[in-house]
């Protein structure tokens, strides 16, 4: 029995695949060819292109729009996620947004004591319908951010599922998935804000001290090593 991916062509609050620069972007970035070959194409082109900023956190639904992230070329994880979701339904590519709870063992000191914890709650990646199935992919660290991270960047090819590693290139654990929330057609915003308000009360309560480099953060602190 053919699945029924309807609801994951159409334009979301969120998802918002029919905004007109989404619509450029992703027909411009896909390319010729079938689905697969066109969703790979757009997994690099977010994965690289906007660059992985754990600093633009926010609650502020307007940023958190596909539309929104393009145009300021950043996010984190979760915006990332659901442009390419959008990039994807723009290109006539059934796509919806996973969250889940993962582990992250390599996040600079400063961006941890922000956090006050190592566990990323609602980490957002993107699931593709592909020859009958359903294929996720995390676009969050473009390939500079993990270079200097030491992290083998994630390679998607459109036929196996693209998460995190579990080790970074020196042998080191680098991510963990707790908890899997599903998948959804839109950004549930209710339920993640009520996440980020219970589990991140220090990053909302002073947006003042959001903003930096977590790269060079990193590499800080290695050299304090």
């Amino acid at each position: 029995m053919k699945a029924d991916t309807r609801e994951y062509l159409a334009p979301g609050d969120f998802i918002d695949s029919d905004h007109p620069d989404v619509q450029a972007f992703a027909r411009n970035r896909a390319g010729e060819g079938d689905d697969r070959q066109r969703a790979i194409r757009l997994y690099y082109a977010v994965r690289d292109e906007i660059r992985y900023d754990p600093y633009a956190f926010s609650l502020e639904p307007d940023l958190l729009r596909a539309s929104a992230t393009l145009a300021a070329g950043r996010g984190y994880c979760v915006p990332k996620a659901v442009l390419l979701a959008a990039c994807a339904r723009a290109t006539g590519i059934p796509a919806r947004i996973g969250l889940a709870d993962v582990k992250n063992h390599l996040a600079s000191q400063r961006l941890l004591a922000l956090m006050q914890t190592d566990i990323f709650y609602y980490h957002g990646y993107t699931e593709f319908w592909l020859d009958g199935c359903w294929v996720k992919a995390t676009p969050a660290f473009n390939i500079e951010l993990c270079e200097r991270f030491g992290v083998k960047a994630l390679e998607f090819d459109g036929r196996e599922h693209a998460l995190m590693h579990e080790f970074d290139t020196a042998g080191r654990r680098h991510m963990q998935y707790l908890t899997d929330h599903g998948p959804r057609a839109d950004l549930p915003y209710a339920e993640l804000a009520a996440a980020y308000r219970k589990h991140y009360p220090r990053l909302l309560a002073a947006p003042d001290a959001l903003g930096g480099d977590m790269a060079a953060e990193m590499e800080q602190d290695r050299a304090r090593r």
